[in-house]
């Protein structure tokens, strides 16, 4: 009896031995799989995670992109970890050198392909919307209709009638799947931030609402094309608004149009418009653009000038003049120069159409040259 209870457990510690190595040898395997690459060629390749993808499936997909084994054996130990439910959705850049568990930790912190996308200043809704397909962030028409959506920027603590002038021009890192509010509410959340508590104290020492500074910031950002100028143009508007004189802004009356072919015309500025600042006085309905912070600056803190008028010199600087006198010789020198100019480029043209006709003639000539030489050779 004692010699078979003695086999029995000899039996079982045997089993139990077999079964104690057995596991041994599997958290090691399970463990060399972990931490053990696809491959070593570190070859990158991106993968698309849409919102509510299980995690089945994107094991599955990580299997086909070759960047690991055991899709299931994957899930598994995600699971186990807890992980399977914290991946976020977004486009990741993985290579097959990074081993499993590499790869969970970069699922499941999110650390998503950011697409960088700069917003340049002076560029409006529209432009925007357009450089963000561009970019294959987001549809234009989306970006347009979330940005002219009251329901959605009156959350955003905006006044006007769309986010134009809101968008802060900056660079920004966007992940692919964000919807057209979320992309949008990044950019009118940096605006928020760059517009600090101090100008928001300068903007209510002059009794102005936020809309107007950013609508004048607007039109200094079009009209000015160098960051030097924009508090001499500030002023010029800001002595215009003083005297209850109309801003006469070319680049209002340009927003009004809504097919500009990049050529203003007289009958342009006698179109009505409320952003004609030419027939109406006082600022226009809203900003024309969205406005960088040195024009936001520039709108709070205009130089200290008697300037009511201002011309371009052709080279991005502008005349600035006190008198109307003043301003309309600066404008006639102005424009003499730029018909100089004109006079210029087209004698240039000319001179070019001459050589090019003589270049033609001479490979005609040579043509011909050609024709006599095979002919000669044939006979």
């Amino acid at each position: 009896m004692e010699k078979r209870e003695q086999g029995v457990m000899a039996s079982l510690g045997k089993k139990l031995l077999a079964l104690l190595f057995m596991l041994i040898l599997s958290g090691i395997g399970l463990c060399a799989y972990f931490h053990l690459p696809y491959d070593s060629q570190a070859r990158t390749t991106q993968v698309d995670i849409p919102k509510g993808e299980s995690f089945v499936t994107i094991s599955r997909g990580l299997a086909e992109k070759r960047l690991l084994r055991c899709p299931r054996l994957f899930s598994v130990v995600a699971r186990v970890l807890s992980k399977d439910r914290t991946i976020m959705a977004g486009a990741y850049r993985l290579h097959s050198s990074m081993s499993p568990r590499e790869i969970l930790e970069g699922l499941s912190s999110g650390l998503a392909v950011l697409h960088r996308i700069t917003v340049p200043e002076g560029v409006s809704l529209d432009q925007v919307a357009r450089i963000l397909e561009a970019e294959g962030v987001a549809r234009a028409e989306d970006i347009q209709a979330a940005g002219s959506n009251p329901a959605f920027f009156r959350n955003l603590g905006i006044e006007g009638d769309s986010l134009e002038g809101y968008l802060f021009p900056d660079t920004y890192y966007l992940p692919l799947g964000q919807s057209a509010n979320e992309i949008l509410t990044a950019m009118v959340r940096q605006f928020w931030r760059v517009y600090d508590p101090q100008m928001r104290i300068k903007q209510i020492r002059m009794g102005w609402r936020i809309h107007d500074v950013v609508t004048l910031a607007s039109i200094i950002e079009k009209e000015a094309s160098r960051a030097e100028e924009k508090p001499y143009i500030s002023s010029v508007l800001h002595n215009r608004l003083a005297r209850d004189m109309p801003l006469q802004c070319d680049p209002t009356v340009i927003y009004g149009i809504r097919f500009f072919d990049g050529n203003l015309k007289r009958e342009d500025l006698l179109r009505d418009s409320a952003y004609n600042t030419y027939l109406y006085k006082g600022l226009p309905p809203g900003p024309i653009c969205n406005p960088g912070l040195g024009s936001l600056q520039a709108a709070l803190n205009p130089a200290d000038t008697p300037y009511l008028y201002f011309v371009s010199k052709n080279d991005g600087t502008h005349q600035f003049s006190e008198s109307i006198e003043e301003h309309n010789r600066a404008v006639h020198s102005y424009q003499k120069e730029t018909k100089k100019s004109d006079r210029a480029v087209h004698s240039y043209q000319k001179e070019t159409k001459k050589s090019d006709r003589a270049v033609r003639s001479y490979q005609k000539k040579g043509k011909k040259s050609d024709r006599a030489v095979r002919k000669y050779q044939k006979n």
